[in-house]
């Protein structure tokens, strides 16, 4: 008993030592862990890898999508005995220490895939003592990891040849897909490579590598793995050359790869390789026609979970800024933002598509907007102001709902609106034609929104992330209602130039869009609901510069058409015609402005006729306001008998005084020149 105690504590003293031992000293893992993950389309199709230090393409290994096959040959031929063993396999070490004494010489390998993982995770001189700590560590490596999880280890960090390390850097490269198939020959390949990469690669010494994976088949006949005719078929394969990596949605793809998980081998998102390939040479197009410094800039997403399907963050990395990601960038929308603040106004109850706006000259405190062509159309409707994009209604819709109250509530959802820091703390007037900034992806966020029910959830990069947005709720921005009478309003916006209605062209899906054009044309903006998707666009300089006279509907709209064309989505009938009207209350905006605002000809003006006299064309006078009386230079001007308007024919050139009186007897006055 006494003995037997003793042999105990000895037993304990060991294994007590061997644990400090391992916990003082343990395995450096960090090769393994700077291993990059692979991005996947939707479909499983490689997007992009990152490279690790210097350059090398370190691809970490998914045994989910490696061939089966080749992991159990794998197995046989470098360590048959792996599944059994602690790291160390003893029956391969007598074997090669016999055959050493035998021979005087190492004549057999007694290495297993964990000690070959081991010396890749710490590199050192082939030497008994290196061999030594080789399997020490490998034993502390089975300590840690499931056998599964050695293998693709290793397979991450075998070496293929110049910077290609893990068997998905060597697949894709050599044979120019991943090794989720692979034939005999490419199998034999592999595992013959990572033994002397150098002196077998393939694209330099194709001799070499055709007799190693010679040597490899031989050794898979010999273990029943293959048939000694499948092996001579194998031998005929072509050796392989190299190919460039994939490198699609480069800047989605890289920010997918960085964020992913500790150890994850690869990232499903949401994205399809085949419209990605579609919409790129797209984006690099419109680029190329705006000019040298120009980029651009695309995001497709499926309202459904929303799933981002594509996203193209610049015109390209040879470009001027070409490897910034322009859909994450703040840049301002311009009038992209007006859909929300009638949306909401809508909501509110302040306003239907059908009430009556003045479009005049008016000023809001210290600001005086303008229409972008500087005219100014007198009362119009919601509609036809958001469709016609007017900024002056706009402004006065946003008076009505609250900068502060549209900011809050954007802002509520999760879409981050950005103030120019000069601004004031407050929120003002300005956001309706772009003073406030926006990233693509919180725009297009914004928009799927218009087509879920006025319903905002965040955007998906992942199949998984898509899953749970189906599945759960968001935050409400405004009612089922007013999106869709936005969206109504927004499909009757005319298309760009050169395209067709999309409801007058069969089989083609209603588009409802709004362009948008920052100060000093520095950003083109469209985006749109097509089908069950929503498609945004941008286009501008990288560095903010200012462009000449590009605007959204010029720059971007015909981007914006040119990728939706390309997406499968549904034809969607257009909507029937139906007489419109708004509620009694709403019929019109009222304003605080009080008296006739005069339209046309404003104060200070020239006025170029054709003719002087009566039988002239003469001019057509416009205001804003109700029961209009027109006098010139205090005489009064009568209404035309065939138009119905009060048309004013100058008796010839010179300074004129016009003005307008409403019913009750409030006046403006212009003082015109004609020429």
């Amino acid at each position: 008993m006494r003995r037997l105690t003793l042999g105990l504590v000895a037993l304990l003293g060991v294994e007590v030592g061997v644990f400090a031992l391992d916990a003082a000293l343990p395995p450096d893992m960090g090769r393994g862990e700077r291993a990059s993950p692979v991005a996947l389309d939707r479909r499983g199709a490689w997007l992009r890898a990152l490279p690790v230090e210097d350059g090398r393409w370190r691809i970490r290994a998914d045994l989910r999508r490696t061939d089966e096959t080749f992991q159990r040959r794998l197995v046989a031929i470098e360590d048959k005995r792996f599944w059994l063993h602690p790291g160390v396999d003893p029956a391969a070490v007598m074997r090669a220490a016999a055959s050493a004494a035998l021979h005087g010489r190492v004549s057999s390998g007694a290495s297993t895939l964990s000690m070959q993982t081991a010396r890749l995770l710490e590199p050192r001189a082939r030497t008994i003592p290196a061999k030594l700590i080789e399997m020490a560590r490998a034993v502390q490596i089975e300590a840690r990891l499931s056998k599964r999880e050695i293998l693709a280890l290793y397979l991450t960090l075998a070496p293929y040849g110049g910077n290609l390390e893990g068997v998905r850097a060597a697949s894709l490269s050599y044979f120019g897909h991943e090794p989720e198939t692979l034939t005999a020959g490419e199998q034999a390949l592999l595992i013959a490579l990572p033994q002397s990469p150098e002196a077998r690669r393939p694209d330099r010494r194709p001799e070499a590598a055709r007799a190693a994976r010679r040597e490899v088949l031989d050794k898979m006949i010999r273990t029943g793995a293959l048939t000694e005719v499948e092996a001579a078929e194998a031998e005929e394969e072509p050796l392989p050359g190299r190919s460039p990596f994939p490198a699609l949605a480069w800047h989605a793809a890289g920010e997918l790869a960085r964020g992913a998980k500790a150890g994850e081998a690869s990232v499903v998102s949401t994205l399809d390789a085949r419209l990605q390939t579609r919409l790129e040479p797209l984006a690099a197009a419109a680029a190329r026609a705006q000019g040298p410094e120009a980029t651009a800039a695309i995001l497709v997403v499926e309202i459904k979970g929303r799933a981002v399907r594509a996203a193209v963050g610049s015109g390209g990395l040879s470009r001027p800024g070409g490897w910034i990601d322009m859909t994450r960038a703040i840049r301002s929308p311009g009038s992209a933002l007006k859909p929300f603040i009638y949306g909401l106004a809508f909501d509110d109850g302040l306003a239907a598509p059908d009430t009556q706006i003045e479009d005049a000259a008016r000023r809001f405190g210290d600001y005086q907007p303008e229409n972008f062509d500087r005219i100014f159309r007198g009362k119009v409707t919601a509609r036809e102001a958001l469709a016609h994009s007017l900024n002056v209604p706009a402004v006065e819709m946003l008076d009505k709902l609250g900068p502060a109250a549209f900011e809050a509530r954007i802002d509520g959802t999760g879409v981050n609106l950005v103030r120019p820091r000069a601004q004031t703390r407050e929120a003002g007037l300005a956001m309706a034609l772009g003073g406030v900034g926006i990233s693509l992806r919180d725009l297009a966020t914004l928009y799927a929104a218009l087509g879920d029910e006025g319903v905002v959830k965040p955007l998906a990069w992942t199949e998984a992330e898509a899953e749970r947005r189906e599945n759960q709720g968001g935050r409400r921005l405004m009612r089922a209602e007013a999106a869709e009478q936005v969206l109504a309003i927004l499909r009757e916006t005319p298309p760009p130039a050169g395209a067709t209605a999309a409801a007058l062209t069969k089989g083609r899906p209603v588009m409802a869009f709004k362009t948008g054009t920052s100060y000093g044309f520095r950003d083109a903006v469209a985006a749109g609901v097509v089908g069950p998707y929503v498609v945004a666009v941008w286009t501008g300089r990288a560095d903010g510069g200012a462009r000449g006279g590009l605007t959204g509907r010029d720059a971007a709209l015909p981007l914006l058409f040119d990728a939706a064309d390309l997406i499968d989505a549904p034809a969607s009938a257009p909507r029937p015609i139906a007489p419109r009207g708004a509620p009694a209350a709403l019929a019109r905006l009222e304003t605080q402005d009080a008296g006739p605002r005069l339209v046309f000809p404003p104060d200070g003006s020239t006025v170029q006729v054709e003719a002087f006299g009566p039988t002239s064309r003469g001019l057509v006078l416009a205001a804003g306001g109700e029961g209009l009386r027109w006098y010139v230079d205090g005489a009064p001007l009568g209404v035309d008998a065939v138009s119905r308007r009060t048309v004013w024919r100058p008796k010839g050139p010179g300074f004129y005084r016009l003005t307008v009186v409403d019913g009750q007897g409030r006046k403006a006055t212009a003082r015109v020149r004609v020429k």
